[in-house]
């Protein structure tokens, strides 16, 4: 059953990728994954350590944004949710995503972005 939580709540491996990937330490994000994570972004999926440091490399490089923690949930012990509002330049301007995190220990094994 899915619980409304507290932001501060969601999983130390949850807020270190969040903090690695808004200051684009790609090396820090990275190590926040599995070897065979998934990463599934805009439709696009990446599979396995190499592809999933691309996403990290790319992902809105071309523009500049800002990014808030809005809200979270809990799915179970494995998967959480973090709702994300991002501001920019992109095309749009303004977009709330969902952050939908798989953890295996403390990493993550799949990230979808949507």
């Amino acid at each position: 059953m899915t619980q409304t939580i507290d932001p501060t709540d969601l999983p130390t491996t949850v807020h270190a990728f969040l903090a690695a990937h808004t200051a684009r330490e790609v090396d820090a994000a990275a190590r926040t994954f599995t070897t065979d994570a998934v990463v599934t972004d805009q439709g696009e999926t990446f599979r396995g350590s190499e592809r999933v440091r691309h996403f990290l490399e790319h992902a809105g490089s071309e523009y500049t944004y800002t990014t808030e923690l809005v809200r979270a949930r809990r799915v179970d012990e494995r998967h959480w949710v973090a709702e994300i509002h991002i501001d920019g330049d992109f095309p749009g301007g303004v977009a709330d995503l969902d952050y939908a995190f798989t953890l295996d220990g403390d990493l993550i094994s799949e990230l979808t972005i949507g």
